[in-house]
């Protein structure tokens, strides 16, 4: 059994509000592509985030990677700076990036990736809606 690779993924769910709206384009061109959610007093989710790491099951604990760890770090990484937040206003790196779901996912990703260990890390997934879904995995 030495050397199977497995999965783990932790879904977490949290709310926050944010507006979509580029500095690169005019007031009228953000109308036009974000429409209604370039709302000026912005709109809320309640997103739910699959982190899912994959890596060799150890021998001697029978996992990939210990649970409370994983949970940890999605505390640090998603719930304290994300949960009940404006993320244009509260989260530092939206204050010049489009706070999209896609770019919501890549946040994610660049912060799990240093509070996990090396190279395990395998995907994020973000629910914004039950049929809005955005996966990113590095790439």
């Amino acid at each position: 059994m030495t050397g199977r690779v497995g999965y783990i993924t932790r879904v977490q769910s949290f709310s926050a509000c944010h507006r979509l709206h580029s500095l690169h384009l005019s007031d009228e061109e953000n109308k036009e592509v974000y429409g209604k959610c370039n709302n000026p007093y912005g709109h809320g989710h309640n997103y739910k985030v699959e982190v899912t790491v994959r890596g060799k099951i150890d021998p001697v604990t029978g996992m990939v990677m210990n649970l409370t760890d994983l949970k940890r770090c999605i505390e640090e990484v998603i719930m304290i700076p994300l949960d009940h937040k404006n993320l244009d206003k509260d989260v530092p790196y939206f204050a010049n990036v489009v706070s999209t779901t896609e770019n919501l996912a890549v946040y994610i990703w660049d912060n799990m990736a240093k509070a996990l260990p090396a190279s395990l890390l395998y995907e994020i997934r973000v629910h914004e809606t039950d049929k809005n879904i955005v996966v990113y995995r590095g790439e």
